[in-house]
């Protein structure tokens, strides 16, 4: 992030400015941690002068967030990005989307929070005063957000004279690779769309598709019972031929194991389910741990993947389904509570693909079928498992021994 105010100066824009606002603020963590109030201190800087045509560059340092680090677990050094909003006003009116770098120390339990700087761009276009002003935030800790939002009237943290000018200057062009200036996903790009969709690549050459991420709550049948988590998820496709090459992504979530885990005892395997014109399931499976895990290192969710070959013409949408986890010898099967349009594909209908209009099998996977909305609750034979739920909706899914450990809140059952 920027060091110094000087780093901010323009080509015609005046000497940076930088001013500090405090507000309370409500924060809301994952499920299954409580929320929290504070206080949010911020350092707004911008340049103090400019002219209508200019892009400025603008950066949020946190002082002070609202909220600590919950009494869960150690957050391991770049874990944590923040993202937000700044409020333009006066002479124009604008959200200014702010990011900051995935970049922290260390942060133990009940610890302060500590974040990066964020950065973003505003284009001036009338002149006057603009002024600028924080707004909502969210702190992004190993797949899980926490929202915060003010609760009080915030004061103006930054003001910009604006003279007239020809339109056609920028003071800092902005940078169309700098990930901090865009309002996307911090790991992944995120379409505006309410699903990403994609075309089969007839006439385009488009080959490769990229998903939306999506958050999926689920309900899990373990050997302990009943439990619930929430994942991010992605489903990404190439197309091969006719059929498609699956890779279903649960977004990078780091935890500890409480205990040692042998290498090649956990793997997961979910149905994508298809929708649309298409109907039926995807069957798509990731490797097991290739070195044994021990207790206190991370546990890495892995790769899903398996061939999608479509059986019907038309839009096709596909969507996180049953997630299987075998692990030491059990089964833990996972039914989403809702699921959510990830991908769409326009299909050609192939031969021996998924019929549309029942379940099916789809590119060399296994048959499924379920009267629960499509989702099949399949008992998978391959090995099993994973930590597709660790650290997700605020509750710690820790595999010890042979069955799944959930720490609620701030207290260990």
């Amino acid at each position: 992030m920027l060091g110094g105010a000087g780093a901010l100066l323009g080509l015609t824009a005046g000497p940076a400015q930088a001013a500090e606002v405090s507000f309370a603020t409500h924060c809301v963590p994952p499920a299954g941690i409580d929320p929290v109030d504070g206080t949010t201190k911020v350092e707004i800087t911008a340049p103090a002068t400019a002219k209508v045509g200019d892009t400025v560059d603008v950066v949020w340092k946190f002082v002070q967030a609202a909220s600590k680090n919950p009494d869960i677990i150690d957050l391991p050094a770049d874990s944590v990005q923040p993202s937000g909003t700044l409020k333009a006003a006066g002479a124009q009116a604008a959200s200014v989307a702010m990011q900051g770098e995935r970049k922290n120390p260390a942060i133990p339990k009940g610890a302060a929070m500590v974040l990066s700087d964020m950065k973003g761009t505003l284009k001036l276009t009338a002149p006057g005063e603009v002024t600028l002003t924080p707004d909502a935030y969210t702190v992004n800790a190993m797949s899980t957000d926490t929202k915060c939002t003010p609760t009080e009237t915030v004061q103006k943290a930054a003001t910009i004279e604006v003279s007239p000018g020809d339109g056609g200057s920028s003071s800092t062009p902005p940078d169309p690779t700098d990930s901090a200036s865009q309002p996307s996903s911090p790991s992944a790009p995120e379409p505006s769309d309410p699903s990403a969709s994609a075309s089969d690549g007839t006439g385009s050459g488009q080959s490769d598709f990229t998903g939306k991420e999506v958050d999926i709550p689920y309900t899990c049948q373990s050997p302990i019972g009943e439990k619930k988590a929430t994942s991010p998820i992605q489903i990404n496709a190439k197309k091969n031929g006719g059929s498609y090459d699956l890779t279903v992504q649960f977004k990078k979530s780091v935890m500890d194991s409480p205990a040692d885990i042998p290498k090649d005892s956990v793997k997961p395997s979910m149905e994508v389910v298809l929708g649309g014109a298409d109907k039926g399931s995807v069957h798509v499976e990731g490797p097991t741990n290739s070195e044994d895990i021990k207790s206190g290192d991370p546990i890495e969710i892995p790769d899903l993947t398996g061939t999608y070959k479509p059986g019907a013409d038309g839009s096709s949408t596909l969507s996180p389904g049953v997630l299987t986890i075998n692990a030491l010898g059990t089964t833990t099967t996972c039914k989403p509570d809702k699921t959510e349009v990830s991908l769409t594909l326009d299909t050609s209908a192939q031969a021996s693909g998924a019929s549309g209009g029942g379940s099916s099998t789809s590119g060399g996977g296994t048959s499924s079928s379920s009267s629960n909305g499509g989702l099949a609750a399949t008992g998978s034979d391959d090995h099993g498992a994973l930590k597709a739920l660790g650290l997700v909706a605020g509750t710690a899914v820790l595999l010890g021994g042979a069955v799944f450990t959930f720490m609620p809140k701030r207290r260990v059952r």
